[in-house]
């Protein structure tokens, strides 16, 4: 059964060994994606759905998406809101089965995929964003104004809808063993060339890539700020951040996926190797599920601008001595940042991160 363009753990009680053609018991698998796989996705429903909301909201009534930076950051909270929101479908159908129908099966399935490659495809542009923000920051044809940030989410979300399109069109439910189920089936019969070809995508286009763009554009905006006698120490550690949870987060499960493709083309074969490489794939994808409630940390909430605006949301006013002298001195930042424009790549990163 094919599980590397859906949450995998829906595995059957039996499954083959294509190079002995024999059965292979899943129960160990199946009884485990059954006991750690809906906690698992109650708790990334739980500290993802308020975070991202959060993010918004302040995105929303305070940002009014004067720039490229906040329409980045508002398409990455919408991307991790939908992958998010697929969650409790999927966690009940591991405890039970699936009860939602064939709509909801393709609807559910592809939302899954648009909010898994809509977060790293956003991730990837807001690497971009920083890159001429702080590295071509004194370049008049390197503008990033609102329209650009319109343009370029708007191809981000056309490839992720593409990206999930297959899912959409070749997801369907089936009983199988008297359990009702929703999978993608094969097109054309091929088992092995179609779900080689869905691991490649996700290793090429979900993690090489944007892994290829973040070291690009991070490298070099290092580069620049270690030139910059002001630049700050918390900039470059917060660039590390990015990068290193990034690796963390999305490698295991990437190599996971090329080690099924080895499998498929029989180069790694036998029962016991299958079930090791279906455990250790719920893991690992298990793992990057828990990226999305990172997200908003790692992009909003540790933005100097953004927890300002996060105290005034919650009326919070840290460092004041009464409510009306700290409105006065919102608004006071709120004028010096609307007409200062930033000089140095130094200035901009500070203000943002």
């Amino acid at each position: 059964m094919n599980t590397t363009e859906m949450p995998s753990g829906f595995s059957t009680e039996y499954d083959y060994d294509y190079d002995t053609y024999s059965p292979c018991r899943m129960e160990s698998v199946k009884s485990s994606s059954k006991r750690f796989l809906p906690v698992l996705y109650s708790l990334v429903i739980l500290f993802g759905l308020p975070g991202n909301i959060l993010v918004l909201w302040v995105l929303l009534k305070y940002r009014r998406l004067r720039n490229m930076t906040d329409i980045c950051l508002l398409n990455l909270a919408i991307s991790d809101l939908i992958f998010v929101l697929s969650l409790p479908f999927w966690a009940y159908f591991t405890a039970n089965q699936w009860i939602f129908g064939d709509v909801l099966c393709k609807v559910i399935s592809a939302f899954y995929m648009l909010g898994y490659y809509g977060g790293i495809l956003f991730i990837s542009l807001i690497s971009i964003d920083r890159y001429f923000a702080i590295v071509h920051a004194v370049s008049p044809f390197m503008r990033r104004t609102t329209l650009h940030g319109l343009i370029s989410s708007i191809a981000m979300w056309f490839i992720a809808l593409l990206a999930s399109l297959p899912n959409l069109i070749y997801t369907n439910t089936y009983v199988l063993e008297g359990r009702t189920t929703c999978h993608s089936f094969t097109p054309g019969g091929s088992t092995t060339k179609w779900e080689i070809c869905i691991i490649l995508k996700n290793n090429v286009l979900g993690f090489l890539i944007p892994l290829v763009i973040m070291l690009f554009c991070y490298t070099n905006i290092v580069i620049i700020l270690l030139k910059n006698k002001s630049s700050k120490q918390r900039a470059i550690k917060v660039i590390f951040t990015v990068v290193i949870t990034f690796l963390i987060f999305w490698t295991p499960h990437n190599i996971v996926l090329f080690l099924v493709s080895l499998k498929q083309l029989q180069i790694l074969t036998g029962c016991d190797m299958l079930i090791k490489l279906t455990i250790t794939q719920q893991i690992t994808e298990s793992i990057t599920f828990i990226h999305c409630c990172l997200n908003p940390i790692i992009y909003a909430f540790l933005g100097q601008k953004f927890k300002s605006d996060l105290r005034r949301l919650f009326h919070f006013p840290w460092k004041c001595g009464y409510k009306a002298r700290c409105k006065d001195q919102f608004t006071s930042r709120e004028f010096n940042n609307s007409i200062r424009t930033p000089s140095s790549s130094d200035n901009y990163f500070s203000r943002l991160m």
